[in-house]
């Protein structure tokens, strides 16, 4: 999958596709509210990628990395549902991602 494929993936996403205990994890492992995963999908710098380790035949896995409305530099992993985002992790970006990210 190139990268033109997955940003039609993200222009035509029809939302988010949360639940309760995926909002709840979040917030307990990393401090990061499911709204803050939502902004990052629409600030810039996005950078997004396939991630193929996590992948399957039947759901593909991405991985994100961006910026809150605050400027908190985010790491996201996700996948699309029913035509929606569906984050499975979220938390601040690590050193590695830092540079990558600030580079753009």
């Amino acid at each position: 999958m190139n990268g033109d494929e997955i940003l039609n993936l993200l222009k035509n996403a029809k939302g988010f596709d949360w639940n309760k205990g995926n909002i709840e994890k979040n917030w307990a492992k990393h401090k990061v509210k499911y709204k803050e995963c939502e902004e990052i999908f629409f600030n810039q710098p996005l950078l997004v990628s396939l991630d193929e380790k996590h992948s399957t035949k039947k759901e593909k896995r991405f991985q994100a990395l961006g910026q809150t409305g605050k400027k908190r530099k985010l790491f996201i992993a996700f996948t699309f549902r029913n035509s929606k985002i569906r984050v499975i992790s979220a938390r601040d970006q690590n050193q590695k991602e830092r540079r990558k990210y600030e580079k753009t």
